[in-house]
């Protein structure tokens, strides 16, 4: 599959800034199945690139003159191939413990290992997984605007409401509490039908079982494998290791985010 991507955020202020600073992670991974075809990032300010803990390919962005706008587009072609049960076809650098380790957005609360408990047992292979992504779903509804970026698990839980990046977050914090390797996902989808943004959050999970070991990867809101329709951008232990953009300003009074997503599929031989 061919996608065609266009992602472009614009941060406008009331008042001028005189410093922003953001962290970029909106070069697509270089992994065995997607390549890049062409890709540009443009942004006013300075954009100096490297890679990061998990490997990401990312950008730090500084704006250093009175400004009142930042504007960023991100966009190009990538060949993804088709993903059998969502295997991914190599392992990685990492042992898969890194993705063992909660955090502030993962933490196991009581009401979180209860969820856990009910719905995941240690060792589980990827048909328990995917219900576990059902439980989730029928669990906490999507609702675009009902959480922020710094909700938790336990937030979304509680709430009964939330976005991919909540549904991610509750998925990894279970399989934390039984001792299963995962990790979050940034990246893009083409939505299909679907009414679900083309910015999207997924998850990795470690498994054992039969002729395969290794990573598969779970499109959780949508409680499927994820395969040829998503493009991958980063990888960490949750959103705020693996998030597209963020920073942090001076100045500039009330700020208004916008965010446009385009993907567009066709057949790799088109």
């Amino acid at each position: 599959m061919l996608l065609t991507i266009r992602h472009e955020t614009v941060y406008h202020y009331t008042a001028a800034l005189t410093y922003t600073i953001q962290q970029l992670r909106l070069s697509p991974r270089a992994e065995a199945q997607q390549r890049t075809l062409a890709w540009h990032i443009s942004s006013s300010g300075n954009r100096h690139p490297y890679i990061d803990a998990f490997g990401n390919l990312c950008h730090t962005l500084t704006v250093t003159k009175p400004h009142h706008e930042v504007r960023i587009i991100a966009e190009g072609t990538v060949a993804v191939t088709p993903l059998q049960q969502g295997r991914l076809p190599q392992a990685g650098e990492f042992s898969p413990l890194v993705f063992t380790v909660p955090t502030q957005l993962t933490q196991a609360t009581a009401a979180v290992m209860d969820f856990a408990h009910k719905n995941l047992r240690a060792g589980a292979g990827s048909r328990q997984l995917l219900e576990l992504a059902q439980a989730i779903c029928a669990t906490v509804a999507y609702q675009s605007g009902s959480t922020a970026v710094t909700s938790s698990a336990d937030d979304a839980l509680a709430l009964g409401q939330g976005v991919c990046q909540d549904h991610a977050h509750l998925f990894l914090a279970c399989c934390h509490i039984a001792g299963i390797p995962a990790r979050y996902v940034s990246g893009y989808i083409d939505p299909g039908n679907t009414n679900h943004a083309e910015s999207h959050a997924w998850v990795d999970v470690w498994v054992q079982e039969g002729d395969f070991a290794g990573w598969i990867s779970i499109d959780v809101t949508h409680a499927c494998f994820a395969s040829d329709n998503y493009c991958r951008l980063a990888i960490g232990r949750d959103y705020d290791s693996a998030a597209p953009v963020r920073g942090v300003r001076r100045g500039g009074g009330e700020e208004t985010l916008t965010v446009q997503v385009n993907v567009s599929a066709l057949p790799s031989d088109q």
